[in-house]
């Protein structure tokens, strides 16, 4: 079949290696377009753009979609069977999910309809859920609410961060992809109830001792690798890499023992691996010998 390929980050590029190198043919590939990144803030491709150039295929970038009448003509010339989307990062408007001749297919890091939305992989881990996984879905106008085709499941294991998850995800989507496009699966609507996982930003990486230790914990974890999760240490920032909860009370905020050991809401979370400011990312025992942080100090 004709494909016509739509993703950005380094979750899709599985499923666009898995395509080309099968019988498909993946006739142009969208992604967002090159952004200013690090300290020179140099233009620098999405991951997706990279592993496309590098198979030659050929890359489109528009700033929109809706409206755009040269992309849609563009598109209708491609003369596409499916469109196969993961995480592009532009809304498509119907004009455009009509145009490849069997729809546009989904590749969702959730299990529909659990967790709608941009960030499902954080929101499993946020809300101690006990397995996710990715759902293969026919596009319609809305919020990731179109019929679903095929699914598989995974266990959030009681260490996984997202970045894990995210590698385990989007090796699964890159294999259901290909199921589904052999015809496997049927589509069926989805239930109501579905629950929205919001875009995250950076003002989400600040810890609130005030909340329980488990929840802080699983926010670490969440938000491994971005946004992170962080407080002031010192009137410095002070990053929580890796975390535990322990048994542990004051107030919240107050360092309790010569562990790293922080009074919560609710219980105290043991900071196992930490980064200061301008530092590297280290154990906490390693940590406290160049950096003591004796019981009574306040974080945040």
């Amino acid at each position: 079949m004709r494909l016509v390929f739509m993703g950005s980050p380094e979750f899709a590029v599985p499923a666009l290696r898995a395509l080309c190198a099968t019988r498909h043919e993946v006739v142009t590939v969208y992604c967002q377009s090159p952004k200013p990144a690090g300290r020179g803030q140099r233009l620098t491709k999405c991951a997706v753009h990279d592993a496309a150039e590098a198979l030659g295929i050929p890359v489109r970038t528009p700033r929109r979609l809706r409206g755009n009448a040269q992309e849609l003509d563009y598109l209708r010339v491609l003369k596409p069977d499916v469109g196969v989307v993961v995480a592009y990062g532009l809304i498509l408007p119907p004009e455009v999910l009509d145009v490849p001749r069997l729809g546009c297919l989904n590749i969702h890091a959730s299990l529909l309809p659990r967790w709608r939305g941009a960030a499902p992989i954080q929101a499993a881990i946020l809300a101690g859920d006990a397995g996710t996984g990715v759902t293969i879905m026919r596009m319609d106008a809305g919020l990731d609410t179109g019929p679903t085709l095929l699914s598989d499941t995974v266990t959030i294991g009681a260490a996984d961060t997202a970045a894990v998850l995210h590698d385990r995800l989007s090796a699964m989507g890159a294999r259901l992809i290909l199921r589904a496009l052999a015809g496997e699966g049927q589509l069926l609507v989805q239930a109501d109830g579905g629950t929205y996982a919001p875009k995250l930003s950076r003002a989400d990486a600040l810890i609130d001792w005030a909340m329980p230790a488990s929840v802080i914990e699983r926010r670490v974890r969440a938000f491994t690798p971005w946004p992170g999760t962080e407080t002031q240490l010192n009137g410095q920032a002070f990053k929580v890499i890796e975390a535990a909860v322990v048994d542990g009370e004051g107030e919240p905020g107050v360092v309790l023992d010569d562990q790293l050991t922080v009074a919560c809401g609710q219980a105290a979370l043991r900071l196992t691996r930490v980064k200061r400011a301008g530092g590297a990312a280290m154990d906490s025992a390693a940590f406290l010998r160049g950096h003591p942080v004796p019981p009574g100090t306040r974080l945040g």
